[in-house]
């Protein structure tokens, strides 16, 4: 294909996806509406694979033995490129959009905390552009859509590479949102993770009539916890380990005979990982001969530190460059302002860039961090030591906020956000397309997987053969909210966006926040 016939094209599907707004912003505040925990996505599965049913997309439901996990098939033969993205949202993060305060649609409810809502809106909206592109144009190619299930518990992924989705994969796009429209390559300075649950069994006895006849598997817990937390003082400064009790007993007159204790443990390379999983079981080992209890354990998720493609990036960037960031209204900028005022936001981020409304310079491509002490983990990570892969961040969020946060919430069923999603949306349709017909970009592609990125680094996976999903995870969340969440639910047929739905006059902010407004972008 001649550059001014690719150039042509790149330009067809920037229009297309302009005419596409009004579907990508229900899609966007129907997933919103939704909130739905890790493996309990039934409605968001059932609503995003009835879109790409519809639009002549094959689908194969429940992969790797998770229920609200699939994939989406369009086209024949090569190139298999994959695009994801994840569709979990955050515990007790339900937020009214476009409410620049605390303002929660039902109390204590789940909800988009982190902006969940909008990467798979995002990936539809560009292959069905970019479908009727091949379609006419009869260009080969394979479009793979999957979604990331459970990706706050790490859940999923690394069973998607398992169980062979990913074999005959040329390569893969992932979508996340961000604050700014960019992309990354190499090591991204983050760690990798297990988490695992720690099951104690001791025995009951009554509290006060009999507690000599009792071993308590709490005792055990705090024990366990006590030691790793002793244990931190000599750790490396990459690791990050935390924990819940998300079993303690029943009550306080009873000893508890079975107690838990979950552990996420994070550093920068496999080998350190496992080193805090053995020393974790060496610890609960410790803590029954203590308390005369005994242990299981059980793998609840996990990810590798991340690795991006470099050509694959640096293709992205050009169209990243060319699509540039939506044009933020005074309204926008207002919302964005007073919510950073709301959370206190830092004045700058942690590259030093100023944090005042939203973003308006285009980011840079990111280059590998030389140095990093560690940090979050993203098991898009494990598809990435399998396949070329790289994750377009498009600006759907508001800088400056603590993230899993309800105040994150706040940006993602408005134009903000739909704006967002459109330009993500372009940039990604525009790679897309180069990489169907620009096999350079997938040679390269391989040239650096096999001859930088695993040189030296092979991938080990952290579950085992015989690790199962948690997929009953988060089940009574939901179970005690999805009732009252249903009266909730985006009626597009009647309303023509969730903030009408929900009776908010965009922005709402308090009286005394009101920030200068400031409109434009680039």
């Amino acid at each position: 294909m001649s550059p001014a016939k690719l150039e042509a094209l790149k330009k067809e599907l920037a229009v297309e996806i302009d005419k596409q707004q009004k579907a990508t912003q229900q899609m966007v505040d129907m997933v919103f509406s939704f909130g739905e925990l890790g493996f309990q996505e039934t409605e968001t599965s059932r609503y995003l694979t009835g879109i790409l049913k519809k639009n002549g997309f094959t689908i194969e439901q429940g992969i790797a033995g998770i229920p609200t996990a699939w994939v989406a098939k369009w086209g024949s033969g090569k190139p298999v490129i994959a695009i994801g993205s994840d569709i979990d949202c955050i515990p007790k993060a339900s937020q009214k959009p476009g409410v620049a305060y605390h303002d929660p649609i039902i109390e204590g409810a789940p909800g988009h905390g982190e902006g969940h809502n909008s990467g798979q809106p995002l990936n539809v909206t560009a292959v069905l552009a970019l479908k009727k592109i091949m379609e006419r144009e009869k260009i080969p190619g394979t479009l793979m859509l999957w979604p990331g299930v459970a990706e706050e518990q790490l859940g999923a992924k690394a069973y998607f590479v398992r169980d062979g989705y990913f074999k005959n994969v040329d390569a893969c796009i992932f979508t996340h949102v961000g604050d700014n429209l960019g992309v990354s390559y190499g090591d991204g300075g983050g760690n990798g993770m297990i988490s695992v649950k720690f099951n104690f069994d001791g025995q009951a006895a009554h509290s006060a009539g009999a507690p000599w006849r009792g071993r308590s598997a709490l005792d055990a817990v705090e024990l366990m916890d006590i030691g790793w937390n002793f244990h931190r003082e000599h750790m490396e400064v990459t690791q990050r380990s935390h924990y819940v009790i998300p079993d303690g007993g029943d009550q306080p007159n009873v000893v508890p005979s079975k107690a838990s204790v979950w552990y996420y443990f994070r550093d920068r390379t496999y080998p350190k990982i496992i080193q805090m999983y053995d020393d974790a079981k060496k610890m609960a080992q410790g803590a029954t001969l203590m308390t005369n209890t005994t242990v299981t354990h059980e793998v609840m998720g996990s990810a590798w530190p991340g690795h991006m493609n470099k050509p694959v990036a640096e293709a992205m960037y050009q169209n990243i460059r060319a699509v540039g960031l939506p044009t933020w209204s005074a309204d926008d900028q207002v919302l964005a302002r007073a919510i950073q005022k709301e959370m206190k936001a830092p004045k700058t981020d942690r590259r030093n860039k100023p944090i005042d409304g939203l973003a308006m310079k285009l980011d840079t491509l990111t280059k590998p961090d030389e140095f990093s002490i560690g940090g979050g983990s993203d098991d898009i990570a494990d598809i990435s030591w399998n396949v070329p892969t790289v994750v377009l961040r498009y600006p759907a969020n508001i800088p400056g906020l603590p993230g899993h946060h309800w105040s994150n919430a706040v940006s993602m069923a408005t134009p903000i956000a739909h704006k967002g999603v459109t330009a993500g949306a372009k940039a990604e349709a525009m790679t897309l397309l180069d990489m169907l017909v620009k096999p350079e970009i997938l040679k390269d592609a391989w040239t650096y997987f096999n001859e930088v990125q695993t040189k030296d680094t092979k991938y080990t996976p952290l579950i085992s053969a015989t690790d199962k999903p948690a997929i009953k995870l988060n089940e009574g969340i939901m179970a005690e909210f999805r009732p009252e969440m249903k009266k909730y639910y985006y009626n597009p047929a009647k309303y023509k966006t969730y903030l009408e739905q929900l009776g908010i006059k965009y922005p709402m902010v308090k009286p005394e926040s009101e920030p200068k407004a400031v409109s434009g972008g680039q």
